[in-house]
């Protein structure tokens, strides 16, 4: 991160040095009450909203920034609000692949650049591709690696998880790849945080060459 930017308001806290956020949620009451007050600053800043869900909860998240007072059509005319599926992001080429995922992460955050905001916030419903666990050793080193490239840009990547879909083990995998953690909607340095080298070889060791990945 640049050493110049400001910090950024999230979770009773503040988002600092470390913008790679896991966020951990047990229902859409307690996310949107995290999320709207984050995504409603960054738009009244003019930043740009970059955003990842399913398509069935599209038009939930629409009305809910609406109700927030963001006049959506507006700012998604503009390019400032920008909703996504993961059919076009995490599953473009109908699994995850996350090589292409993070030359899609650098472009998405590069565009808003080149679209003239000063910032994106980026969130995406991540367990969309969580879907397929066979796949789940990608996913990880994709997290990451991430934490490899996010430092060369401001904007902060904030990565949803809906805890009910989650089994124990992967939400601990999940929460060891991200330097910052939202739990109980409160935004905490995470403490379980593992050096990137040391979690691949890690999980590596535990899946074996030719084995899926298990948590």
């Amino acid at each position: 991160m640049n050493s110049t930017a400001q910090p950024i308001p999230f979770g009773r806290s503040m988002l600092g040095e470390h913008r790679h956020v896991c966020a951990f949620f047990n229902s859409a009451a307690e996310e949107y009450d995290t999320l709207v007050p984050f995504i409603c600053d960054g738009i009244n800043c003019g930043q740009r909203a970059y955003h990842v869900l399913p398509d069935r909860h599209r038009q939930d998240h629409l009305q809910r920034l609406r109700n927030a007072g963001i006049d959506v059509e507006e700012v998604m005319k503009t390019r400032q609000l920008e909703v996504v599926l993961p059919q076009e992001t995490y599953l473009k080429t109908g699994r995850f692949d996350k090589d292409a995922m993070l030359v899609l992460i650098e472009e998405a955050l590069k565009a808003g650049t080149a679209l003239g905001f000063p910032l994106t916030r980026m969130i995406a419903h991540a367990e969309t591709a969580v879907d397929d666990w066979k796949s789940g050793i990608d996913w990880i080193e994709y997290e990451m690696r991430l934490n490899s490239v996010l430092p060369n840009y401001d904007d902060p990547v904030i990565c949803t998880f809906d805890v009910n879909l989650l089994t124990a083990p992967h939400a601990v995998d999940i929460l060891r790849t991200h330097p910052m953690v939202i739990i109980g909607g409160v935004l905490v340095e995470n403490s379980f945080f593992t050096r990137p080298q040391d979690f691949i070889r890690e999980v590596q060791s535990r899946t074996g060459p030719s084995r899926s990945y298990m948590g």
